[in-house]
């Protein structure tokens, strides 16, 4: 069952939900929009032929901190990982949901590609995966509201929630645009 405004704001309330610092009118009737961090990464397409999931490329990518009062720009066809303004914690009987705010995505902005789950048991910054499908460059602006977190609630608590050392989980407590980990085969 997705969380409504008023069960969002209990569970804020009790601290099984945290969203550091929380805007209060942030809290919309069944999300809370989120905002965008100052840190990106890009790829060095430079340097790299390809992109191999499966091993270790320390350097595919780039950390790009923009400056309080600067912007980033996304290019057509760029894709860049970007971050959320706010840290996120979900107790292990909760799911989270990130979307696009729907104003953004009519102008070509995606915010995720695939990972728009927030796992039970995730405590984080959350990395965004930002693409232009627009035909025109996209300015962001660091703490502009960049998308929208839904809450599920599990119809029981998770055995192994997300963190636990038996998932090997890779991105538990992040702080910043992340890069991939290599998968396992």
């Amino acid at each position: 069952m997705v969380l409504s405004d008023r069960d969002i704001k209990a569970e804020l309330a009790l601290g099984r939900i945290v969203i550091d610092p929380l805007v209060e009118a942030n809290v919309q009737p069944a999300s809370v929009d989120v905002r965008l961090g100052s840190n990106f990464r890009v790829f060095r397409n430079s340097t790299h032929t390809c992109i191999d999931p499966l091993s270790e490329q320390p350097d595919l990518t780039e950390s790009i901190d923009v400056p309080a009062g600067e912007t980033f720009v996304l290019h057509p066809g760029q894709f860049a990982l970007g971050t959320t303004y706010e840290r996120i914690s979900v107790p292990d009987d909760v799911l989270g949901k990130l979307e696009g705010k729907s104003s953004l995505g009519r102008l070509g902005l995606m915010i995720h590609s695939t990972a728009g789950y927030v796992d039970p048991g995730w405590e984080g910054e959350l990395t965004l995966e930002l693409s232009n499908v627009a035909t025109l460059p996209i300015v962001l602006h660091p703490g502009m509201r960049i998308g929208q977190l839904s809450f599920e609630r599990m119809s029981s608590p998770v055995e192994r929630p997300y963190g636990c050392r038996e998932l090997g989980s890779h991105y538990q407590g992040q702080a910043g645009a992340t890069p991939s980990a290599p998968m396992s085969r």
